[in-house]
């Protein structure tokens, strides 16, 4: 055997069991991701700008110029209306049916199959720009990808082998070290974006190396997580007596399960989940995914218009600038992990989730009055914690849940917020090209206002984490 290293949650691992981590299959995909993300939304402005007779014509007038952006931008726009439905309506039929087969049968079913659908979805964009198809056989290409589980069966994946090798207390520190790792991966990805884009200048043929190195990125990813990535063993609860309070267990700690394992039955037999106790952990839950999907809506509404907003006027930003800028959304990842570094010393998960539902509606506020490009910046850089609530929650859920059922209620909670993520990317983009004449920042200040709004659940599961005793005292004073 191999000598022993440290795995990032912590625990003692062999050399062969480093074959365990999914980080090189997050950081490998998210690489693919990024830059096919990038090269997408190129690939469409030009393709839009071209059937337009050329963005570029300095001659016009400037009212024939801006009025010509205004119905660029609205085209793209459409596109990405019918593109996001199809991203977050065809895993429905899938993602769900993975996650069981993952449940009961094995860990990496939901992961390969989804990166199965990664991998075609990214040959498709490169086809597109080889042969010079039109920009609508991406819908195809997607519709591919969401059958074969799409991000929904993918990330829950993810999050299942990431919590199974983990213990409670280092969990929420573990999935926000895969969210690190993602995030630097798309950071590099990003950077990289605008200028591999611009490696072959030409009509049919710009932006072929990017899409390359998608695909090829996306090919590693795959073939990976089939030969060479391990399901971690799944690391026991401790077998322990449960303090006598008459409450569910704060967010930092121990938590009641719903479902007990196997191997906490004696202990539950010996000091028995009161049926109160089931009912307040059912209600946390519930609260914890409300809170999710309210505050998911309020990101996804803002990275959906955040895209086009960059690309006309006042900012107006090349390939480059659009690589740049997507790469510092990218810098949220590691603040948000340093953030959970320091915090979960000192606060509860609520607390932090709480923290981060402020950042992001603070910088989503500032992003409606932008008007420079450091002005941008310096609303991305008031969102520094904006990615602790969703992965916190994502922890705190599966202190709430036996290991058998990480599969199942992680791709609930994705399928959730790609359902709520394709009605709020319609709206969004509508109220977009309603306001885009009058108040582009609209949508970034009901943004905020939803963020703020995901507070409200969240207090609720902190006030039923007090025991009653405290409770009280509270009440009276």
């Amino acid at each position: 055997m191999g000598p022993r290293v440290t795995c990032p949650c912590g625990s003692r691992l062999s050399g062969f069991q480093v074959r365990a981590w999914i980080e090189p299959v997050v950081a490998s995909t998210q690489v693919a991701g990024s830059l096919y993300d990038a090269g997408l939304l190129l690939v469409v402005k030009e393709s839009f700008a071209s059937e337009a007779g050329g963005s570029s014509n300095h001659s016009a007038s400037q009212s024939f110029g801006k009025q010509q952006e205004n119905q660029q931008q609205k085209a793209i726009s459409n596109f990405y209306i019918i593109y996001n439905l199809v991203v977050g309506l065809a895993p429905l039929l899938s993602a769900y049916g993975l996650g069981w087969l993952s449940d009961r049968y094995h860990r990496k079913i939901s992961i390969c199959t989804s990166m199965l659908g990664f991998l075609l979805c990214r040959i498709g964009l490169l086809l597109k720009v080889m042969l010079d198809w039109p920009v609508e056989v991406m819908y195809g290409a997607v519709a591919l990808s969401g059958l074969c589980g799409g991000f929904s069966a993918y990330w829950s994946g993810v999050m299942a082998l990431g919590s199974l090798g983990c213990s409670e207390d280092r969990r929420s520190l573990r999935l926000i070290i895969i969210d690190l790792v993602l995030g630097l991966a798309g950071f590099c990805g990003s950077m990289a974006s605008g200028h591999l884009f611009k490696q072959i200048v030409g009509h049919s043929a710009q932006g072929l190396v990017l899409t390359a190195c998608s695909v090829g990125c996306a090919a590693f990813a795959l073939f990976y997580s089939l030969f060479v990535l391990k399901v971690p063993e799944s690391v026991s609860k401790p077998n322990k007596v449960y303090p006598t309070v008459d409450t569910v267990s704060g967010m930092v700690g121990t938590y009641r399960t719903l479902d007990p394992d196997k191997l906490d039955k004696q202990n539950v037999s010996e000091n028995p989940l009161a049926p109160g106790k089931k009912k307040s952990s059912r209600t946390i839950i519930a609260l914890l995914f409300v809170g999710a999907i309210v505050y998911d809506l309020a990101v996804v509404g803002t990275v959906d218009v955040m895209a086009l907003f960059v690309l006309k006027e006042p900012l107006s930003w090349n390939q480059v600038q659009l690589g740049y800028g997507m790469a510092s959304g990218y810098i949220i990842f590691i603040t948000s992990f340093l953030g959970v570094l320091v915090f979960s010393r000192y606060f509860r998960d609520t607390t932090m989730i709480i923290i981060g539902m402020v950042s992001f509606g603070s910088g989503a506020l500032l992003l409606a009055f932008v008007k420079k490009t450091y002005m941008f910046y310096i609303a991305r850089a008031a969102m520094l914690f904006a990615l602790i609530p969703i992965t916190t929650i994502r922890s705190a859920m599966s202190k709430l849940i036996k290991d058998s059922a990480y599969g199942k209620v992680f791709v609930i909670l994705q399928l959730c917020l790609a359902l709520t993520g394709v009605v709020t990317s319609t709206i969004y983009n509508k109220l977009y090209q309603l306001t885009l004449d009058k108040f582009a920042g609209t949508c970034f200040v009901l943004s905020s206002v939803l963020s703020f709004l995901a507070i409200v659940p969240i207090g609720l599961v902190a006030y039923k984490q007090v025991p009653r005793s405290q409770q009280g005292e509270s009440a009276e004073k």
